[in-house]
């Protein structure tokens, strides 16, 4: 009997130290959301309320067609989108290539992919900004999405996926006569799923939310991404708290669709790029 009440106040204790963790995560997102619909008038009242006594959708209506937020959206869904995908295809192909295939000096290439784990994005970003200039990718979407496409974590995780694969899916299917593109597109592939769905949820937040580098290649502001025009409501002297909170909650909802679309791979997906040779 006192095992049995040793467990259930456990799983009491552990319930309500999750929804007490539930709710400082949410409390801060719910307000940005209720605040929103909120005039100047409400945002700054106190006692404060949750969406205030009068909530109105002007706040989005002028963030919409006042703030050119349609542009700055389809700006941020493109390079997040073809970004992701560029991602997935190139790093998938790599760690693949790194998990299956022997050649001469594959693990010392592999090393030194791991390496460049070790070298912040700091040290490079001049380097990468000059290539940026000389191939006249500046101020282009195509300079926000290249640079990134080829990523040392997400070989590694690929890589790693891969080795727990058996060899024996690949020599069966060449018993068969499939050649190395069909295994795999038709074999190898599905077989990778959750790892790929980490690889989607990973690379569409980090473009999504990106700042930094598209402050440094983008100087136009019809070619500004989301987060780039959520800073630039914040002036010198005010800042205008509507417009950017209507543009924060709108600019939530693709990741949290993301997330909420691919989240149950995250775990197997992590899990699996632990696996050891």
């Amino acid at each position: 009997m006192q095992t049995n009440s040793k467990k259930y106040l456990f799983a009491a204790g552990t319930w309500v130290l999750l929804l007490l963790l539930t709710f400082l995560f949410l409390t801060p997102i719910l307000w940005v959301i209720g605040s929103s619909f909120k005039s100047t008038g409400e945002l700054f009242s106190w006692p404060p309320s949750l969406i205030g006594k009068n909530p109105s959708l002007y706040n989005y209506k002028k963030a919409l067609e006042e703030g050119h937020f349609g542009i700055y959206f389809f700006n941020t869904v493109f390079t997040s989108v073809v970004a992701t995908f560029l991602t997935v295809v190139v790093n998938v192909m790599s760690g693949y290539a790194f998990a299956k295939y022997r050649f001469k000096g594959d693990k010392i290439i592999f090393g030194i992919v791991l390496a460049t784990l070790m070298i912040p994005l700091e040290v490079i970003m001049i380097p990468i900004f000059k290539v940026i200039v000389a191939t006249n990718l500046y101020n282009s979407l195509w300079g926000l999405i290249i640079p990134a496409v080829a990523s040392p974590t997400a070989v590694f995780l690929v890589r790693q996926y891969y080795v727990g694969i058996p060899d024996a899916y690949m020599e069966a299917a060449r018993i068969d006569g499939a050649s190395e593109a069909s295994i795999l597109m038709r074999i190898m592939l599905p077989l990778a799923k959750p790892v790929i769905s980490v690889l989607c949820i990973f690379s569409f937040m980090w473009r999504w939310n990106d700042y930094l580098w598209p402050k440094l290649v983008i100087n136009s502001k019809e070619r500004y991404t989301i987060q780039l025009a959520l800073a630039n409501y914040s002036g010198e002297y005010s800042v205008d708290w509507n417009s950017l909170l209507a543009m924060s909650v709108i600019s939530m909802i693709p990741v949290i669709i993301v997330f909420v679309t691919l989240q149950s791979y995250i775990i197997g997906g992590m899990t699996a790029g632990g696996v050891k040779e």
